[in-house]
């Protein structure tokens, strides 16, 4: 964004782009606080005194509150003021990372995560309608963008930055650091949302209605398949890292920032490109990082290809959330809060799913196998969509 075009939005009396920033920045931290663990897997592993493959489950617990929650958040909080809300959640993010921070066992971890869980499917359910309702209509796309850029930043930083960190102050020490950026975000929100009073209860049966539609259910089956591809080798990418690639910290460091940065250049591109042919690029995310997975198990001792390889994967890992919530909105825009909490629940689903399969590979078998296991859903996601046809609305 230009200054120029900075002084503009933000002049505007009608919009409260103070609160959509906001918004961003509590994306960034979301998306920093539910992927730390990735990054930290090893030394959490060891501090708590549980293999690599337990420690994983951090990620596929707050995907299982956060599926519940992103269905559930329009009914229970229903009525509820929608800055009420959104502080509240900001609230459980906070108590979770204190939580993380001096766990001494397992279960304080699942505790912790549960909560965070909470809070990463209540917002994301309620995100999109709070943005339409901050900004005028001829924003929301601006406004929308902005928010997302503060999952790019984190996709891009906060891994490599963890492990990094975790080196020096060690893992307690990253999720310590984390407690006044989020506390600070909590005091932001207090003072840059307007209130917004709830607008009415989604009905569950409008959910249902949604689902039941043959080209939406086949496409939310292709989103979880194609999600839970990406998080089976995701959430287990430091053991591959440090076990195959055999590389130090600084060099691990280095390879997540560069899987982190490449996705700017996805969320650009697809932004880009994706358009009235969505049909045709429904498969693109599965069949490309499935072959840069299967690419990885072959290639995966030169720390040089391995770079490149992961930055292709990181392309199309940002794209991937582009083209299917662009198919979502072309094909469901006479219910999109419905097929939002949807997506959103069907998502993270695929996010626990995809990190208990690939533990159980890796305790059962090898870092290989869970590899292979993603690539393998990959292959069945890319199966699935075809030419995408079967997914558009008649």
């Amino acid at each position: 964004m230009t200054d120029a075009t900075f002084i503009e939005t933000t002049s505007r009396p009608d919009a409260a782009w103070g609160a959509v920033m906001a918004m961003a920045l509590c994306v960034a931290l979301l998306i920093a606080s539910e992927f730390m663990p990735v990054s930290l897997l090893t030394p959490m592993a060891e501090g708590l005194s549980a293999t690599e493959g337990q420690t994983g489950q951090a990620i596929s617990i707050s995907g299982l509150f956060a599926v519940a929650a992103s269905m559930l958040i329009t009914t229970v909080a229903g009525r509820l003021n929608r800055k009420t809300v959104l502080v509240a959640l900001t609230g459980l993010m906070l108590a979770s990372l204190v939580m993380v921070a001096v766990a001494q066992s397992f279960a304080m971890l699942m505790l912790a995560r549960a909560l965070l869980g909470i809070c990463v499917g209540g917002f994301w359910a309620l995100a999109t309608a709070v943005i339409m309702r901050l900004v005028p209509a001829s924003e929301v796309p601006r406004g929308l963008s902005l928010m997302y850029g503060g999952q790019a930043i984190a996709a891009a930083f906060a891994a490599p930055m963890g492990s990094y960190l975790g080196d020096i102050i060690g893992w307690r020490g990253v999720f310590w650091a984390l407690v006044p950026l989020v506390a600070g975000n909590l005091v932001w929100h207090l003072v840059a949302l307007p209130s917004l009073p709830a607008r009415g209860r989604q009905s569950l049966g409008t959910l249902i209605e949604v689902l039941r539609r043959p080209y939406f259910a086949r496409g939310l089956i292709a989103a979880m398949l194609s999600w839970g591809a990406a998080f089976t080798m995701f959430t287990y990418l430091r053991p591959y890292l440090e076990t195959v690639t055999r590389v130090d910290v600084t060099t691990l460091s280095i390879l997540l920032l560069v899987l982190g940065s490449a996705g700017f250049i996805g969320t650009w591109a697809a932004g880009r490109f994706v358009g009235n042919n969505v049909a045709a690029q429904l498969k693109l995310p599965a069949l490309i990082m499935g072959a840069v997975t299967l690419a990885l198990i072959f290639a995966g001792a030169s720390p040089v290809l391995t770079g490149l390889l992961l930055a292709i994967w990181g392309v199309m890992n940002t794209a991937m959330s582009v083209i299917f919530m662009t198919w979502m909105s072309q094909n469901v825009d006479d219910a999109p809060e419905a097929a939002g909490s949807l997506m959103v629940a069907a998502i993270q689903l695929s996010i626990l799913l995809g990190a208990v399969i690939g533990g159980l590979l890796l305790d059962g078998f090898s870092i290989t196998a869970t590899f292979a296991g993603s690539v393998l859903l990959s292959a069945i996601a890319t199966a699935l969509i075809g030419s995408g046809r079967r997914m558009l609305k008649p």
